[in-house]
């Protein structure tokens, strides 16, 4: 089949004018300024430039400039014997990362930092300090392997946002597990698919949540999916609804709170290779069967850190809240960015417009967040509802609205940048995904911004547009593609490796094939314009 046609230039917001410039300020004091100058780059073009030409160098710099701390040094950022499509990263070091999320902050003023804000649909609310995680981690860490789980072990976590989830997820890497996050909404046969697919040994899920106050059970979904997933012998099973009418199967399930008492609160961080395996995560499946993407300790979370801290200037006294579920990629991405940093992460469990359209800015206020994510579909939503809500809060505390998972129109961006951000503080849009680890574009606190636009590529990712021929091409729409590797980029996908390079690797000699329709306008400029990839079902075939 031939590659599908790029959706015509006239239909692209070309020609826009900038509607955002930086604040000298802001600029003088970013974490990306203050990097460029420790390696004196004369600004973001010679940034981009180095970063995708000395890779050695870059990915070093970074991981530098994140403070990582190894159990062993490596002895090369990155060997490329295999080829482009499966580099080996951090060669020969050791590094659990839940050591640089938790261990290493203990004993120092970020010990009494808030790492986790949570608030529940109903108001209910919870903070946890980072050495308040550490200790609760490190109990859980214990009461799995009391359970026999351990390194190498795959972990489904089938669980709403609660701080739970979060101990969970830190717990299952730091007994050098292999975490898999499953989203929240899954019926069962998207649980089944990605628990068979890695053999997971272990489910850690819940009673259920509540949505716009009706319940939502989950452990009966859990249970219709194990029936057919023989290689679970552990469920775990927090309460978070508080039911007394939960489905339990003696000798393999046991409720939560059960697990974890009397447990030290004290645990041993598994040594793991940097190239271990940390986390397998799969895709939506919205365009082809879903992908479990493979991901490593020196992988995903120094990915996702790097895009934090540097384009989008994360520093630790900020509060970032991105609205997903864990078995999205942006789930992840919350927790090992903000961990890494020494920033603070605020979750929600309920629906973004409940009880009325204005929780969502209530919640900026409650909770000080500086950093907001968000999708162009949700604040589309929201507009229809008109200024008011948005009105009733303050929103001071915001520094910046991130957004990602669908592109955006002028007429949305333009009503939450006047509304939302009274024309002030950037959209920092941002366009990646799973297999990415983070983003390929995004915005940034040093350049001026277009409607709908990206600043460019996240320094580190060698992005272009190209044409069917793969040829470069600008002022016109094109195919999102990259011409080199990049820390975090899936080591391929669970047991396919053939299929990892038929999705990514075969169109164009050594070039990643994104999937995504993209454009480069006249000042430099990106914008994303949708999938290239998308498929349909037509009679049994896939289109």
């Amino acid at each position: 089949m031939s590659a599908p046609s790029p959706p015509s230039s006239d239909t692209f917001p070309f020609g826009q004018e900038v509607v955002w410039t930086p604040d000298p300020d802001v600029v003088a004091e970013a974490n990306l300024t203050r990097f460029m100058d420790r390696h004196d780059l004369s600004g973001l073009s010679a940034l981009q430039a180095r970063s995708t030409t000395d890779l050695e160098w870059f990915w070093n710099a970074v991981i530098e400039d994140l403070d990582l701390e190894f159990y062993r040094d490596y002895d090369e950022v990155v060997d490329l014997s295999d080829g482009l499509a499966f580099p080996s990263w951090c060669r020969n070091g050791r590094m659990n990362i839940v050591h640089n999320l938790l261990d290493k902050w203990q004993g120092t003023p970020v010990e009494e930092r808030e790492a986790l804000r949570w608030e529940g649909e109903n108001g209910a609310t919870e903070t946890l300090t980072y050495g308040e995680l550490h200790r609760r981690v490190g109990r859980c860490a214990n009461a799995l392997r009391a359970r026999g789980l351990g390194k190498g072990d795959r972990i489904g976590l089938y669980m709403p946002m609660t701080p739970e989830i979060v101990v969970a997820f830190l717990a299952i890497i730091k007994i050098g597990g292999v975490l898999l996050p499953l989203f929240s909404g899954y019926g069962t046969g998207a649980l089944v698919t990605r628990l068979r697919g890695v053999d997971a040994k272990a489910l850690i899920t819940a009673d259920g949540f509540a949505r716009r106050g009706a319940p939502i059970h989950m452990k009966e979904t859990a249970d219709e999916a194990l029936r057919r997933c023989p290689s679970v012998e552990h469920v775990l099973v927090h309460r978070h609804l508080g039911r007394d009418d939960v489905p339990m199967t003696d000798g393999r399930d046991v409720f939560w709170a059960e697990a974890l008492a009397g447990h030290d609160t004290e645990a041993r961080t598994e040594r793991t290779a940097a190239e271990d395996v940390l986390m397998v995560i799969y895709t939506s499946g919205t365009t082809g069967p879903p992908k479990g993407t493979v991901h490593t300790h020196c992988g995903f979370p120094v990915k996702a850190a790097q895009d934090m801290y540097h384009p989008m200037d994360l520093k630790p006294e900020d509060t970032m809240y991105w609205m997903s579920d864990m078995g999205w990629m942006m789930g992840p991405w919350l927790v090992f960015g903000t961990l890494t940093v020494g920033a603070t992460m605020v979750l929600y469990d309920g629906a973004p417009d409940h009880p009325d359209p204005g929780r969502l800015w209530r919640m900026v206020d409650e909770h000080e967040i500086t950093h907001l994510g968000v999708s162009p579909t949700l604040i589309r939503a929201l507009k229809t509802h008109g200024p008011a809500p948005v009105a009733a809060s303050d929103r001071s505390s915001l520094r910046a609205l991130g957004s990602t998972g669908s592109p955006w129109d002028p007429d949305a961006w333009s009503w939450c940048f006047e509304t939302v951000l009274d024309g002030e503080k950037p959209i920092l849009n941002y366009s990646g995904g799973t297999e990415i680890a983070g983003g390929i574009l995004c915005g940034n606190v040093l350049e001026p911004l277009k409607p709908a636009a990206f600043s460019g590529p996240v320094p580190g990712m060698d992005a272009d547009v190209v044409d069917a021929d793969g040829t470069p091409v600008r002022g016109e729409v094109g195919e999102l593609v990259l011409r080199g590797p990049w820390i975090g980029m899936t080591r391929g996908f669970w047991g396919e490796d053939d299929r990892y390079l038929n999705t990514y690797w075969r169109r164009f000699e050594d070039t990643w094939v994104h999937g995504d329709f993209a454009a480069v306008d006249d000042d430099g400029l990106w914008y994303i314009l949708g999938r290239s990839d998308d498929t349909i079902n037509v009679a049994g075939k896939r289109l």
